[in-house]
């Protein structure tokens, strides 16, 4: 055994690759913790992976677990980056991507057009063949004309190849002779069938998952070889494990196959770092808010636990009726608003933070490098909130003549001040997130009160406790290495699959059989999966849940099935779901109680990281203290505060605010009448004024 164990976790985001190191010494049991930032290098992205490592100083000779979370595959979809696709599906349904729902958003505009789809109509082709939605051959596959059409896709410059066939969900066999038959006659493209995705019903949003899928795959192929081949180039021989939209880590080579799982990698991590920070710290119950420098992303865990869902879809808006993606991400809003956020005056003299941001380049005007717009980084530099003589760590020399000129434009505009348009900029962003977290919690029937509010990513702490006090949560939390936090939570994270199978049965005396027959037959399947990857049957637990309905209805809610399934337990399983409707509907129904499917949950632990308390000091907080300045905290006016260095805090240390607390990585803002105290695994607990 080796004197030390390495575990290492890099999350590429849209402005920063962050890298969080634990140094483990064997014999002790002592951690050594590193953390570095690096500028995200577009479109060699693998490029700022290996640049982390050199600034953390991390020998990838020496990793021993590597985890690895990107934005390559949202960055392609968005960018409109990847390939062209050919879609092949069952005959008389090559429309059905076109078609979409009807239910758009922008209903009462009589000149709305959907979202073009991926695949143009000329590469959407067809064969005959099809099944019933019980999985019954109604017509059998006849693949005499996929020569022709290949013959056409290869002539149209087409890369990558998707197959969904009508109720294939319910048998794949159609779809499986299809792409043993692609690779026959053209081994070289890229293929993937919807059975490979999901096993959920619902034709349109699985068939452009798999479009989706198709689209990006080759892109994430290249990306995820590159920066296997550049790891290796430079010692690294263990396994890589790719971070996944479910909060779970992968093997490189399962991701490379079906890439679009990793759809939400980064926000998926934090999100499971901060259930994982709960249970720690004894607050099942969070509020998690991860401001980054281009979105704010926020997730509400209950009871320790991250809701993963598959209705997820990308560019949605008061106007698009976006893109659905039908795999196991976790269940999150996301807005436009983060460090670089963009603020602007509309043509009715209006301000606005966001969407748009200045990214890593050019960045807020406060980097100097050219950034003429002023941005939320920008507002709390001007307001004293981060210091101008640390910026960035004090990696970064502040411009303040441009961030004066940025704040000044938009103000002329308005005709106010520099000081109230960065006042302006911090109110306009702290609203935009409380309407997010109030999308994830009283929108769905829950009481911020009873939650703690965990804010990480480079801008969550400068926000977190203006956010919290305007939602009454019961106390706000800055996790230790906040900024490089999505990273840490990836070290947290199992081998995780997620297994959504449709089958519909109603919840009545007899169906528990039908039932139990279905998770026994996907818990099968993930065993196998599992063994072929070498991960022993013992090391693998599985966690059951069931997606249930009122009888004829849309839409199903989920509930967790602790255990196996019998007729004597179905009463409490419906009365399980009764509960679980009425708090996020408001009402319940005497109707029959119906199961439309399973959720299964299979995970094993792969390197996951345990974490040591440390014990508490007698020392004062003004150990840690390096001075005060005048802050304006916008809301609370200007006051003097104590700035403390956040690398000197020590578990014990406790003060009150007004405060500042400063580390490389990120600002923590404390207001006046707040208390803070530190934990022994040096998290911030900030107790918010009454």
């Amino acid at each position: 055994m080796s004197a030390k164990t390495i575990r290492v976790a890099t999350d590429v985001g849209g402005t920063f690759t962050d890298l969080v190191c634990f140094e483990t010494d064997n014999a002790t049991g002592q951690s050594r913790i590193i953390t570095a930032k690096s500028d995200t290098t577009p479109p060699n992205f693998e490029q700022g992976v290996l640049n982390v490592l050199d600034k953390g100083g991390v020998d990838p000779k020496s990793i021993d677990f590597l985890a690895h979370g990107t934005t390559v595959v949202i960055n392609a979809l968005t960018e409109r980056k990847g390939v062209k696709v050919g879609l092949v599906t069952t005959e008389g349904f090559r429309d059905s991507l076109e078609i979409a729902r009807g239910n758009r958003p922008d209903f009462f505009n009589l000149h709305y057009e959907k979202p073009e789809p991926f695949v143009p109509r000329y590469l959407r082709r067809e064969v005959p063949g099809r099944f019933s939605y019980h999985g019954e051959e109604m017509k059998p596959l006849d693949l005499s004309g996929l020569p022709g059409i290949l013959d056409d896709f290869r002539a149209d410059g087409v890369e990558a190849i998707a197959v969904c066939f009508l109720h294939s969900y319910a048998n794949p066999s159609h779809e499986q002779a299809t792409i043993a038959e692609i690779a026959r006659l053209w081994p070289e493209i890229s293929t993937v069938a919807s059975h490979q995705i999901t096993r959920e019903w619902r034709e349109y949003e699985r068939t452009n998952t798999t479009v989706m899928s198709a689209y990006v795959q080759p892109t994430a192929e290249r990306y995820l070889s590159r920066l296997n081949d550049g790891l290796a180039t430079k010692g690294f021989d263990g396994n890589l494990f790719i971070m996944q939209s479910n909060c779970g880590v992968d093997s490189l080579d399962s991701v490379k196959k079906i890439p679009i799982t990793m759809v939400e990698s980064g926000p998926a991590s934090g999100f499971w770092g901060a259930a994982e920070l709960g249970k720690q710290i004894g607050e099942p119950n969070v509020l998690a808010l991860d401001i980054g420098g281009t979105t704010a992303k926020c997730s509400l865990i209950e009871d320790g636990k991250v809701k993963i869902m598959t209705d997820y879809w990308i560019e949605r808006d008061r106007t698009s009726a976006g893109y659905p993606i039908m795999v196991p991400v976790v269940d999150l809003v996301e807005i436009g608003n983060g460090g670089g956020s963009i603020a602007w005056v509309d043509d009715f003299g209006k301000m606005h933070v966001g969407p748009k941001s200045a990214g890593a380049m050019p960045g807020p005007a406060a980097y100097g490098r050219g950034g003429t717009n002023a941005t939320t980084t920008d507002a709390n530099l001007w307001l004293g909130r981060i210091n101008r003589d640390y910026f960035c760590g004090g990696s970064v020399e502040a411009d303040m003549a441009a961030t004066e000129k940025a704040l000044s434009d938009v103000g002329q505009k308005l005709g106010i001040s520099a000081d109230e348009v960065a006042r302006g900029i911090v109110r306009i962003a702290n609203n935009n997130m409380v309407n997010a977290l109030k999308l994830v919690s009283l929108n769905r029937g829950f009481d911020p009160r009873d939650f703690t509010l965990v804010a990480f990513g480079g801008g969550g702490a400068m926000h977190a406790v203006a956010l919290g006090t305007e939602l009454g949560v019961k106390k706000v939390v800055i996790p230790a290495g906040a900024s490089v936090f999505s990273a840490w939570g990836m070290m947290m994270s199992d081998l995780r699959r997620d297994y959504f199978v449709t089958k519909l049965a109603e919840l009545k005396v007899g169906a528990s059989a039908t039932v139990e027959a279905l998770f026994a037959e996907t818990e099968a399947l993930a065993l196998k999966q599992f063994g072929e990857e070498g991960v022993a049957a013992e090391k693998v637990k599985f966690l059951r849940y069931g997606k249930f309905r009122y009888q004829n209805q849309e839409h199903t809610t989920e509930v967790l099935i602790d255990g196996p399934i019998s007729d004597e337990r179905l009463a409490g399983i419906e009365t399980a779901f009764h509960e679980a409707y009425e708090r996020e509907y408001t009402y319940r129904l005497h109707a029959p109680v119906e199961l439309v499917g399973v959720h299964l949950v299979a995970s094993a632990e792969v390197g996951k990281l345990t974490m040591q308390e440390k014990p508490l000091t007698d020392a004062p907080a003004s150990a840690a203290q390096k001075g005060e300045r005048m802050v304006d905290y916008a809301l609370e006016g200007r006051h003097q505060a104590a700035i403390y260095d956040g690398e000197k805090l020590e578990p014990g240390m406790n003060f009150a605010g007004p405060a500042i607390i400063e580390d490389p990585g990120t600002t923590i803002v404390i207001h006046p009448g707040n208390r803070v105290e530190v934990d022994g695994f040096g998290n911030i607990h900030i107790h918010l004024k009454a």
